[in-house]
Order: structure tokens, then sequence, then C-alpha cells
């Protein structure tokens, strides 16, 4: 799915990620706002993952988003 579509629809899209990353704080996802870049640096600082390790998770994880995680 492309990101702009999880973007426009971070809200929705929280739950999800929140599945995933259990460890990102509501402080967290008010800084990234659906913002790619931003959740790259927060699972890369709650995880102590690299860039390319955080960036990867991210790629798998966005395979996965589908339009009904938005209904």
């Amino acid at each position: 799915m492309n990101w702009d579509i999880i973007e426009g629809n971070w809200k929705q899209a929280q739950g999800k990620v929140k599945e995933q990353w259990g460890k990102l704080t509501d402080d967290d996802f008010d800084v990234i706002n659906g913002r790619r870049e931003q959740l790259t640096g927060k699972i890369q600082e709650r995880y102590g993952l690299s860039k390319d390790d955080a960036e990867r998770q991210i790629n798998e994880w966005q395979k996965t988003a589908n339009d009904d995680w938005f209904h």
C-alpha cells in the first residue's frame, strides 16, 4: 500500500502500528503523525535498531497494509 494512504489515514493505522511496535508511546505517535521518517526514527530509538533495520521492518509491515484497516 502507498504510504500516502497510510499517512492520510494515520488515526486508523495507529492500531496496526501499535500491534507491530508496542514499545511506541502515545507521545511517539503524536510526533510521528503519519510521517514515515519519524516512524523510522522512533522505531530506531525504542528498539535500538539501525536505520536500515527499521526501514526493513516498516517495508514488511507496509506490505501487509490493506483497505480493511481504514473502515
